[in-house]
């Protein structure tokens, strides 16, 4: 009992038409079909709001400055780290400085923010005061 490239059988045996969605996906009318197994698609989701998580931090809307701060580029983490870019890309990074590479070219961003605390978290590891 195969089905045709645009028909599939239904439960009296007989030949029907896909629709275009059915086709498309190719999950048409399939004897696991949410039909078949009884699967209502009302429901779907949590029907209390109180079981929705809630964000603990403000979500902050896009183009602004967040809590991770301003975005900085190699040389402007440099300049903040008083060494040179190859410095930060050859030690810093290999030491745990936070930064995400933006693109498959390599372009790395760090975040003003996440810099300044892994900056105050190594003063802490290696003993420093902090005021």
């Amino acid at each position: 009992m195969g089905t045709g490239a645009m028909g599939n059988r239904n439960s009296a045996g007989g030949l029907r038409m896909m629709t275009e969605e059915e086709r498309k996906s190719g999950f048409g009318g399939s004897a696991n079909s949410p039909q078949t197994l009884d699967i209502s698609p009302v429901g779907i989701g949590q029907s209390c709001p109180q079981h929705y998580p809630h964000p603990t931090e403000p979500i902050h809307v896009a183009g602004t400055v967040g809590s991770l701060g301003e975005p900085l580029d190699i040389g402007e983490v440099a300049a903040l780290l008083g060494c040179s870019p190859w410095t930060v890309r050859q030690r810093y990074l290999r030491q745990g400085l936070p930064h995400i590479r933006a693109c498959a070219s390599g372009k790395l961003v760090f975040f003003r923010e996440q810099v300044t605390q892994w900056i105050l978290k190594r003063q802490q590891q290696k003993g420093g005061l902090l005021r």
